[in-house]
């Protein structure tokens, strides 16, 4: 048992630090930027998403971040039965995981608007079309509002994660 609680908590950190760092780093710095980029930066932006499959690793990251979560809970939880849950620890994961699934779901929602923009940016050839510049800025008002509540999520979950095992009441 030692050795698969250190393998998912090994998957749930180092997914999770990915998870979060990417979704700050697009919700705080990349999405803020193609608002101010040209036609040029939007392109090379969409070449480098598409091509390295970012959102795609990304995605996984978060899915692996959850399932091993899912497991180490059962594991201390005993099946979710013992009184663990009911302790102070064990409700701080579960606040903690309960932001992870809200920040799961936004994450997806974030990833429709992100793929609009980077197929609709590499479809522009010279200057956009009027139809390609209201879906460039309609996907980045949206990544924009879902960008915040996605941090905003992520951020009170990993608080949660990081300090439970310390709560006390």
């Amino acid at each position: 048992m030692n050795n698969l609680m250190i393998v998912l908590r090994l998957i749930h950190i180092i997914g999770g630090v990915f998870w979060v760092g990417t979704s700050l780093l697009f919700d705080f710095f990349i999405v803020p930027g193609l608002r101010a980029a040209d036609v040029a930066g939007k392109k090379s932006f969409s070449q480098l998403l598409i091509k390295t499959h970012l959102g795609e690793v990304h995605g996984i990251s978060g899915i692996l971040t959850a399932l091993a979560g899912v497991g180490l809970y059962w594991i201390d939880s005993q099946g979710f039965t013992s009184a663990w849950t009911h302790a102070a620890a064990g409700l701080g994961f579960g606040i903690g995981a309960i932001f992870g699934v809200f920040a799961f779901i936004t994450g997806i929602l974030g990833a429709i608007p992100l793929r609009t923009l980077a197929e609709t940016s590499v479809q522009i050839q010279g200057s956009p079309t009027p139809e390609q510049n209201d879906k460039l800025q309609a996907a980045q008002v949206r990544l924009g509002v879902i960008g915040r509540i996605d941090s905003i999520v992520l951020i009170l979950a990993l608080i949660c994660m990081a300090t439970a095992r310390y709560w006390r009441f």
